[in-house]
């Protein structure tokens, strides 16, 4: 299996367990891996044949900013069935970093690894 993968994605959206963070947007930052077989999309050069990652960004990016949530963790499992459901895939990973979180850390995160049934 082959791995088309998005490093880094930024997303600035209302994240927040508290409620001045309700109030305000937050950078989110994610790492995504789909697992896929691109032979065919190599053979042909053809973008219809892949996973195009400009449009799993767009759709990631509109998930995430549809509705506020508090827990990171959401993020990250909402991501995850999104691109299980819509994408040629069988198997993703989801890594999601809050940057500002906690000041005396770069950065924070969950990362999951969830397959289709």
């Amino acid at each position: 299996m082959d791995t088309i993968f998005i490093k880094q994605l930024q997303v600035d959206t209302v994240i927040g367990v508290y409620d001045w963070e309700k109030t305000i947007q937050q950078r989110l930052l994610l790492d995504i891996e789909l697992k896929t077989d691109i032979r065919q999309a190599a053979a042909t050069d053809n973008i219809g044949q892949t996973l195009d990652y400009a449009v799993i960004a767009q759709r990631v990016t509109q998930l995430i900013t549809a509705a506020p949530l508090e827990l990171i963790e959401t993020v990250a499992e909402n991501v995850a069935q999104l691109l299980l459901s819509e994408f040629a895939t069988t198997e993703v990973s989801v890594t999601v970093y809050k940057p500002d979180a906690l000041p005396q850390a770069q950065t924070v995160g969950v990362s999951i690894v969830r397959r289709s049934n």
